[in-house]
């Protein structure tokens, strides 16, 4: 299969009760380039105006952009438009994959092995703001992970394990739910049971990372693709030491293994590591965001008006 490209538009828009004195933001809206997946073209455009502005990369190799306002003012829009070109990237046989619990030793403390590419994996074995290691969570993924199962089977188990017995629900959680309420309610959202599988993988001994980006959605037969309708999107991804591929994603969202549908962005510990807008402002009146998101395939469709001029009001700035 050839690469499908995609143009994304992320649009992030405050709307102030009252006029903010001074802010500082740290952005994470712009895609990784990986292996698989090439950034054509991007650029993050705000307004008002930053008073300042740096871009570089996080601890994790995230791209990330750091601004500050130092004039009053009443809202902010930032557009994030790019265009992205994603090549089938599954992983061969899960069963070739090493038993799930020759990676757990390899990565232990006290390995008799330790291997040089696995310290960089390290970051993702322990506990992380979103994420906690508990016996119940062992518990919970104890059954995915019999003696001698190979690690992507075991994984593979435990995503549709979540899969099945969870409930999507956006009025059940927020940002700061802790993992332990999700697995008790069993009721959540994408980010929800992205940090409850990494926290049983975690529990386990095994290295696993979260993921953020965009996934493409499918309007229904006939009908056109709404501007905005699209979400921010998260997943797992899994160290395999002593493989080609390194790290394999995982979607419990969805029970499927990303591939060129799915869209990276960042990953890190959790979801604090690689929030899209973060940072500290004064005054503003507690205004919430309104966050709009369009995945468009180039290829399939004709570009809508509204899509292609933000793009094109994007392209001689940044």
């Amino acid at each position: 299969m050839a690469a499908i490209r995609y143009h994304v538009l992320h649009e992030t828009r405050y709307d102030y009760g009252s006029p903010v004195s001074l802010s500082q933001q740290q952005l994470h809206l712009s895609p990784r380039v990986l292996a698989w997946q090439q950034v054509e073209e991007q650029c993050v455009g705000i307004e008002p105006t930053p008073s300042w502005r740096r871009d570089g990369l996080d601890a994790f190799g995230n791209p990330v952009s750091w601004v500050a306002f130092h004039a009053p003012h009443d809202s902010l829009l930032i557009r994030s438009v790019m265009t992205i070109a994603v090549e089938p990237h599954l992983p061969g046989e899960l069963d070739d994959s090493p038993p799930w619990e020759a990676v757990r030793d390899r990565l232990a403390y006290d390995s008799t092995d330790p291997q040089a590419e696995d310290l960089d994996a390290t970051r993702f074995l322990f506990e992380s703001p979103h994420v906690r290691i508990k016996h119940e969570l062992v518990d919970y993924a104890a059954d995915c992970f019999p003696p001698g199962r190979p690690l992507l089977l075991g994984v593979q188990a435990l995503m549709a394990k979540i899969f099945t017995e969870f409930t999507f629900d956006p009025e059940a959680t927020t940002v700061s739910t802790p993992v332990l309420e999700v697995l008790e309610n069993k009721r959540g959202v994408c980010q929800d049971f992205a940090h409850l599988m990494i926290a049983c993988l975690r529990a386990l001994g095994l290295a696993a990372r979260y993921v953020s980006g965009y996934l493409l959605t499918r309007p229904p037969p006939g009908k056109p693709r709404l501007i905005g309708a699209d979400a921010s999107h998260a997943w797992v991804s899994v160290y395999v030491p002593g493989s080609t591929c390194g790290w394999v994603d995982f979607d419990p969202t969805n029970n499927l293994l990303p591939d060129t549908e799915h869209i990276t962005l960042s990953f890190g510990r959790d979801f604090s590591d690689i929030s899209p807008l973060r940072g500290i402002i004064l005054g503003g009146g507690g205004a919430e965001p309104e966050v709009a998101v369009t995945v468009f395939p180039i290829d399939e469709e004709e570009l809508p008006d509204e899509l292609s001029a933000a793009i094109e009001a994007r392209k001689g700035g940044g």
